[in-house]
């Protein structure tokens, strides 16, 4: 009698759990944002890291990797006299895990940077060869991370560590898909890698855009085709982000024809093995970053790009354009407040 009156119970108790859970009212659609400028230099910056409280770690050229702090509004480059033998790199890739900051470079030579809590700094990879770019880094633990890049043979390019960060090995082209001609990847904004849990997501671009997919932190991989524009150096997938481990979203175009939109916007409901077009021959355009909107139920989405900020509240099927300031990037704090960088630029956005 007791096993039955606690099964009841228990049922009773999830049963209305979920009937008040449904009547929670929905949020109003967001109608404006409001833009606060909290960095203006001559630094262009393509990847930003919001850190556990709110403050914000980016990634620009210059030999730019910096921390803002959000209560005294100070900026501090970390690397300041600390890299002596690269007097201007840029930095289009950057993450903030257990208190650490870790930047990796364009071009050649790529040079991996770790910047502990205390300042400490240390050269962790260092890869010269004339084809080495890389565009994204991602961590699924305070042990694991992952970054990627353009091929320098007949793979994309990626760098693991399991380690926390002290070491990181490139993967053999033999454990990865074979790119096709011309595919590689865009350094737009730090978002070809998303990683929910141990499942991960990588976005390539160019005369092929595909999905890579790994359900085990990197260590075997499968390749999904995708419908986005493809076929020229400068189209494909500029930016992918999962709200969960089903729902996904990319976005890009054609760099070059920035207000073309047929092709640019796609979205999938089964983990990125397949994709469909959404908002085809409307607004927007080619944009750089997509993310998620944080407790929306995969259904807000803001895009960003050079010609303004996009906002869509039904999964990506349609889309209202809010602003024509211009961002590279972007990173949400909660589920109205984001950051957002670009050319010589910071700023903090409200979304109301």
């Amino acid at each position: 009698m007791r096993t039955v009156f606690s099964f009841f119970f228990i049922l009773l108790f999830f049963s209305c759990a979920k009937q008040q859970k449904q009547k929670l009212p929905e949020r109003k659609p967001f109608s404006k944002v409001e833009i606060t400028p909290v960095f203006n230099d001559s630094v262009s910056i393509r990847a930003i890291a919001v850190t556990p409280n709110n403050d914000l770690v980016y990634g620009g050229n210059k030999t730019t990797l910096a921390h803002y702090n959000a209560t005294t509004h100070q900026h501090t480059n970390l690397l300041k006299e600390k890299a002596p033998d690269y007097l201007d790199i840029s930095f289009r890739a950057v993450a903030h895990i257990n208190n650490t900051t870790y930047g990796i470079s364009i071009v050649n030579p790529a040079l991996l940077y770790k910047v502990s809590g205390d300042g400490t700094v240390k050269l962790v990879y260092k890869e010269v060869h004339e084809k080495v770019f890389y565009d994204a880094i991602a961590f699924w633990n305070t042990k694991e991370g992952i970054a990627m890049g353009d091929p320098t043979d007949d793979c994309i390019s990626i760098i693991i560590t399991r380690d926390g960060g002290d070491s990181w090995e490139k993967l053999p082209c033999d454990l990865l898909p074979k790119v096709k001609e011309g595919e590689a990847a865009f350094a737009a904004s730090n978002t070809n890698i998303a990683i929910v849990g141990d499942e991960t997501w990588i976005a390539t671009g160019g005369k092929a855009s595909r999905i890579l997919y790994s359900a085990d932190k990197g260590k075997t991989w499968k390749v999904y085709e995708t419908p986005i524009v493809q076929g020229v150096e400068t189209t494909g997938m500029y930016s992918v982000d999962f709200y969960d481990a089903q729902n996904g979203f990319a976005i890009g175009g054609d760099y070059s024809k920035a207000d073309i939109n047929e092709a640019n916007k796609i979205r999938t409901s089964d983990g990125g093995k397949t994709w469909e077009l959404v908002a085809a021959n409307t607004n927007p355009g080619y944009r750089s970053c997509v993310q998620y909107l944080p407790n929306s139920n995969a259904k807000e989405l803001v895009a960003v790009g050079f010609k303004g900020i996009d906002y869509s509240n039904d999964s990506g099927n349609t889309w209202k354009h809010l602003s024509d300031e211009g961002f590279y990037t972007i990173k949400f704090i909660n589920d109205s407040t984001a950051y957002a960088a670009g050319k010589h630029r910071i700023a903090k956005l409200l979304f109301k």
